[in-house]
């Protein structure tokens, strides 16, 4: 059953988890003054407040979603979109955001996916991203996500990585951290 976006938004994503694991961990590394941010799987829109309103899209399949992101936060911009093809220009961001995305995609799409990202990425553009991950000597957490977690593609740090760099993208891991004791994180960028 997918929970309904105020509950989603008020439960899994309340503002103090969103603040504490994920906006301070990007602010700590990024600025997104005055640049152009994609905020790829934006759901109910939690993190559209590390941008300014006027440089900030975000996108999800989830229509009921994005029709509760613009109803909260009305000053940003958000769009459902459907299929693998993203609804930007080419050359038109300076970061794509994703945050707890790719667990959810088969590895197919993720591919067609990131081939977007390099059509709609301006030159020197960086992909942040942070997701659930599967650590080695982490067993209790690895069971702990693989059974309660909605996201069927939870991978390994090899995994992910491997996604960007075959389609010759540098990448970068900042970070590996546990989320509310029992869920890991990498978090990691991703460059042409």
């Amino acid at each position: 059953m997918q929970l309904s976006p105020r509950i989603y938004h008020s439960f899994i994503r309340p503002k103090w988890i969103t603040k504490v694991y994920i906006q301070n961990n990007i602010q700590q590394h990024f600025n997104f003054t005055d640049k152009k941010v994609l905020d790829f799987g934006a759901g109910t829109g939690a993190n559209c407040t590390l941008c300014s309103p006027v440089h900030y899209l975000g996108i999800d399949p989830d229509s009921r979603r994005i029709d509760f992101a613009k109803r909260k936060y009305n000053q940003y911009r958000f769009k459902a979109f459907k299929g693998n093809e993203l609804p930007a220009e080419d050359n038109s961001f300076d970061f794509i955001l994703i945050v707890a995305v790719l667990h959810h995609i088969p590895p197919e799409m993720i591919l067609c996916y990131i081939k977007e990202f390099k059509r709609i990425l301006k030159p020197q553009g960086k992909i942040v991203v942070i997701e659930p991950c599967f650590f080695e000597k982490s067993p209790i957490s690895n069971w702990f996500m693989k059974y309660n977690d909605k996201g069927d593609y939870i991978r390994s740090e090899k995994d992910y990585l491997n996604f960007f760099t075959t389609e010759n993208f540098q990448c970068n891991v900042i970070k590996k951290f546990k989320k509310c004791f029992f869920y890991n994180e990498l978090y990691f960028t991703a460059l042409l």
